[in-house]
């Protein structure tokens, strides 16, 4: 008899995470204070376009006295401040790599200290201040992907180029060429940001239509087959999105619903818990006038740095999340408002850092959920 492989634990896509976050790295091999600087200018220079983040250790607390600061020091366990311009928390918990994921996941760029925090990716400086410390971490050298050499160095170290697998390939630059080190990050990040997959949302059960709207024909076929292949002309993948158990006749992959019950909301996390590392480009299937140029403006107004871009409804002056792009790091967002007992898209995007465009084409946002509205539309 063949005993079948006993799985404990549900089988998830997992998003790619490193240490801390989705795009992490670390720079070694040099003093605090040329890291700092280094990190300053990247994230100087991509902060518009990117949301940054920078680890470090508190280099000034090294030779206080022993102890908590404020509040911490009378047991409490978390201490905020809102110092006006930035917000300060203080904690004395125990944070390990779920804990630091949650904190960083709206980051598309991670600097990291790497004298104090490893990370999934290394820039190495080569520094003979520093060259001790840097044989000490080669087992930390996992993916370097640029070396950087300190003013007055000309050459990277014999034990570093031994121990780099395809050390010929990594890029080399000056520590002082910053404008080359920031379009080296500029080159990486285009080619990190997350590819759009298309979704049309067909999983509603049209009651107050009374009929599935998703199979109502303008367009010569069916609204979900229409708006699926407006979608496959701007996006990598197109999937129909339908309840549990719902037959979906379709040349396009369907995608049903595995958190269920929670409509629209439900669709999204569906999406994202099938493919974590892609952007949707969510549609809804009741928008007969919805055209191509609509969607490709959204396309082209896009902002990785936010968690959505969405559309202003021309109804209601609201965010329109049924024609919305959701970031990756939109998940946790999505998840975290579903905790607190949050199922509204719309919600999220009020409450989030969020693009809103005004529509070009204000009639390409109509719906058509009732009778009367599709007796209208019918003479349009």
């Amino acid at each position: 008899m063949i005993l079948k492989e006993h799985t404990k634990h549900t089988k998830l896509a997992r998003p790619t995470l490193g240490h801390f976050g989705r795009n992490e790295w670390s720079i070694v091999g040099t003093n605090c204070g040329n890291i700092q600087r280094l990190a300053r200018h990247v994230i100087e220079a991509l902060s518009a376009q990117y949301q940054c983040a920078y680890l470090d250790a508190d280099h000034a607390s090294a030779d206080a006295e022993p102890g908590l600061p404020g509040m911490l020091a009378a047991g409490a366990s978390i201490e905020y401040t809102d110092a006006i311009h930035s917000h300060r928390f203080q904690s004395n918990e125990k944070l390990g790599a779920h804990q630091f994921r949650q904190m960083f996941h709206a980051a598309d760029l991670l600097l990291v200290n790497g004298n104090h925090h490893e990370a999934t990716a290394q820039i190495v400086v080569i520094d003979p201040v520093k060259e001790n410390s840097l044989r000490k971490r080669l087992s930390q050298l996992s993916n370097v992907r640029l070396i950087l050499l300190a003013e007055g160095v000309e050459q990277v170290f014999d034990f570093l180029e031994n121990a780099l697998p395809g050390f010929a390939e990594i890029p080399l630059l000056p520590l002082a060429d910053v404008d080359g080190i920031v379009r080296f990050f500029q080159q990486e990040m285009t080619l990190k940001t997350p590819p759009v997959h298309g979704l049309v949302l067909a999983g509603g059960r049209s009651v107050r239509m009374g009929q599935d709207k998703s199979v109502m024909t303008w367009h010569g076929k069916p609204q979900r087959e229409y708006m699926a292949d407006v979608l496959k002309t701007l996006c990598e993948e197109v999937y129909i999105s339908c309840r549990a158990g719902q037959e979906i006749e379709s040349d396009y992959p369907s995608l049903p619903d595995t958190f269920s019950e929670l409509g629209p909301y439900g669709a999204i996390l569906s999406a994202f818990r099938h493919q974590p590392n892609t952007a949707w480009l969510v549609v809804a299937c009741d928008l007969p006038l919805l055209d191509p140029a609509t969607l490709e403006f959204l396309l082209q107004n896009r902002q990785v740095r936010r968690i959505a871009t969405t559309f202003e409804s021309p109804h209601d002056q609201m965010p329109e999340p049924l024609i919305t792009i959701w970031e990756p790091k939109s998940y946790a967002v999505l998840l975290s408002f579903l905790a607190q007992g949050y199922s509204c898209p719309r919600k999220v995007l009020i409450n989030s850092d969020t693009l809103v465009l005004p529509v070009p084409n204000p009639a390409a946002l109509t719906n058509v959920n009732t009778p009367e509205e599709l007796e209208k539309m019918n003479w349009i």
